[in-house]
């Protein structure tokens, strides 16, 4: 298996960075990976925990030892992971507290994505993450711990894991990767070194597309618009599902805009609502993506457009909007996301969104 390929000028610096740290024996105990959705937080976690533990090291990961193809093979991504994970997410939660989410293709390589249907880090995970975390090598160099989306860590999970960064332990360095850091505490914050990596540049995303023989060259351009940057967004974007999404989430922001009747959006939030495979989290990434583009619009600036194949819907929109309307659109993101956290009905948590843009 080759090492996995790092395509955004950033990203590649910041693994240069983090082999200089290695060979002067400097890493820290904690690590914070930041970025945006699907830029390859967790593939420079496997990168860093492959190469500490590479037969050749501690380097760059060959790809081609034990410990790198095992290591390297923990990609959550993949199909057979997702199909996992979403089994799981059936199982009653006592059943899931029995056997806390782990995943370990490695003895001394860990990783803790959310569990269950609500998507948290809990706190048997946390538990389970803190007595591993006691335990010396048994087989590489030093044990790497990868808590991925950390900010999603409940109260319970957020507190267990300060207390393991509060006693550090020789031999461990615990990742963190997070899309909104902001949501941890700032207590696990200042005990972690941070790096940001940014979405990739439309050259970067280029590249990355022409590498692929899965996606036909013909909308290679529209996915990494859509993408917004994103190579795992890219990569799991199915064109059918995102108009489908984005046109109703268009409705909605449109009714809102109009004071329109909400009878006939209510219908198409009730045939989106009762597909699985639109979490809240999804259309309210759609939600902002549509925002950002109506406000670039708004300004008169028509640059990295995520919409561009809507510009002239986008337009008319975007010529009845102002700046109260669109801070209250964004602060009721933050409304969306609490809801979700809650487990709140996806059409009852649209619908209060729809209904809190009228106010």
């Amino acid at each position: 298996m080759p090492p996995p390929a790092l395509y955004g000028k950033r990203h590649r610096e910041i693994a240069n960075s983090l082999w200089r740290i290695v060979a002067e024996d400097r890493l820290p105990q904690t690590l914070l990976f930041a970025g945006p959705e699907g830029v390859g937080k967790a593939t420079l976690a496997r990168h860093l925990a492959a190469g500490i533990n590479c037969d050749l090291g501690p380097c760059e990961p060959c790809g081609d030892c034990s410990a790198c193809r095992r290591i390297l093979a923990a990609d959550l991504s993949l199909e057979s992971f997702k199909r996992q994970l979403a089994e799981r997410r059936k199982l009653p939660a006592a059943k899931r507290a029995e056997a806390p989410l782990v995943i370990a293709t490695y003895t001394d390589v860990l990783i803790f994505p959310p569990d269950g249907p609500m998507q948290i880090i809990g706190i048997d995970q946390a538990i389970t993450l803190r007595n591993a975390a006691r335990l010396s090598p048994s087989e590489g160099r030093r044990r790497i711990f990868i808590i991925e989306h950390a900010e999603r860590a409940n109260a319970e999970a957020a507190n267990a894991l300060l207390k393991t960064l509060e006693e550090p332990a020789p031999n461990l360095t615990i990742v963190l990767t997070s899309e909104n850091p902001y949501l941890l505490p700032a207590t696990i914050r200042s005990r972690s070194v941070p790096f940001f990596l940014p979405a990739l540049t439309r050259d970067e995303m280029a590249a990355f597309l022409e590498r692929r023989q899965d996606i036909g060259e013909e909308v290679r351009e529209q996915v990494a618009t859509w993408s917004q940057g994103s190579p795992g967004v890219a990569l799991s974007l199915d064109a059918e599902e995102f108009l489908r999404r984005r046109d109703t989430m268009l409705a909605l922001l449109g009714t809102a805009l109009s004071r329109g009747e909400f009878a006939q959006l209510i219908g198409k939030l009730d045939k989106i609502a009762r597909r699985e495979s639109e979490g809240i989290e999804a259309l309210a990434v759609m939600i902002a993506s549509l925002l950002r583009d109506l406000l670039r619009l708004h300004l008169g600036v028509d640059e990295n457009l995520t919409h561009r194949d809507i510009r002239d819907e986008l337009e008319r929109l975007a010529s009845g909007i102002s700046f109260e309307w669109t801070a209250r659109a964004i602060e009721a993101l933050d409304e969306l996301e609490q809801m979700r956290q809650r487990n709140i009905q996806k059409q009852i948590a649209l619908e209060a969104y729809a209904l809190a843009l009228q106010r």
